[in-house]
């Protein structure tokens, strides 16, 4: 029987015409959903039993989607890193297998925090507006050598963003609930402290952790009160990470001074948000991830994940390339 494989990846939906030779030599049909930012479980639902396998985003696959997608579902082929809108646990004892492409978007989401740090330092945004409005008023910024980051979560992407800040002369503190290798520590001079430690320390504090049941909502009313009046919180991790609420009052109240959300709990971000009209914050639509040649990897690992998962020989892979 021929295999159908369900498509709802945002960033690899506008290229599928390039892809389709490797379907068609593949004998996979594509089936090809509506999506808006992700497939909630009920948009899958609609397809269950329809398809072999999925290139998918952040669509959510809970446990009843997933055993309502048997016996026909073999494969979720995660379009990036993060899984956490995937029950991988209750997937693979159902016999699904949950692939994604760890490494993914490193250097475009280091390179944004490091953009988001500058524009909060050097005030440029703001001094834009303002002569733009004709105000010819001279905004204080700071040099990066005079300031502290803070990184939690030193995956690869945090080790990205301390890598470019060592470069600018940064005090560099990290945290993490795993050891990091010494190397990279000495190497970076990086020290490695306490949660607490750390945001009561930092000008700047980046969030470059996964969402597991320890970071979710690691961003609240009694972590955001350890920070420093002047810091500004960056978010290119996951929006669940940070308790929305708690950080508008936070700014609002000018617990802190700013915020660079990528990331937010509820996408896409809803009209009525308080952050929309916020002067000292800077947002984004879940979009650090941004970068041609990381996307083009991104397509052909996801699409050989698939492949190997469905037991297709992907030998012939290469001459797609």
């Amino acid at each position: 029987m021929t295999k159908t494989i369900l498509i709802s990846a945002p960033y690899f939906l506008p290229f599928v015409d390039k892809f389709k030779p490797v379907f068609d030599h593949y004998g996979l049909e594509m089936l090809i959903p509506e999506v808006h930012e992700r497939l909630e479980a009920e948009d899958i639902l609609k397809y269950a039993g329809k398809f072999d396998g999925t290139i998918c985003g952040d669509d959510r696959y809970d446990a009843r989607t997933i055993m309502a997608c048997l016996p026909r579902l073999k494969v979720i082929s995660k379009w990036g890193t993060g899984i956490d809108s995937i029950d991988k646990v209750g997937a693979e004892h159902m016999g699904v297998e949950v692939r994604n492409t760890p490494n993914a978007f490193t250097l475009p989401v280091a390179d944004s925090v490091l953009g988001y740090i500058l524009a909060f330092a050097r005030r440029q945004p703001w001094m834009d507006k303002q002569m733009k409005q004709g105000i010819w008023d001279k905004i204080p910024g700071r040099s990066l050598s005079e300031c502290t980051l803070g990184v939690v979560g030193v995956g690869n992407c945090g080790k990205g963003v301390l890598r470019r800040a060592q470069a600018f002369g940064m005090k560099l503190l990290g945290n993490d609930i795993v050891p990091i290798a010494p190397d990279f520590i000495l190497e970076n001079g990086v020290e490695m402290t306490s949660l607490q430690d750390l945001l009561e320390r930092s000008d700047f504090v980046s969030l470059n952790t996964s969402l597991n049941p320890t970071s979710r909502h690691l961003i609240n009313p009694e972590t955001l009160a350890w920070m420093k009046p002047t810091a500004v919180l960056i978010n290119t991790s996951r929006g669940p990470v940070v308790d929305e609420p708690a950080l508008i009052n936070a700014l609002q109240s000018g617990q802190i001074a700013g915020a660079a959300l990528d990331v937010f709990e509820h996408e896409p971000l809803p009209k009525d948000s308080p952050l929309l009209a916020m002067d000292n914050v800077m947002l984004a639509p879940h979009n650090a991830n941004s970068s041609p040649s990381a996307w083009e990897r991104v397509h052909w690992s996801t699409l050989r994940n698939l492949l190997e998962s469905l037991d297709l020989d992907t030998a012939d892979l290469e001459s797609f390339m």
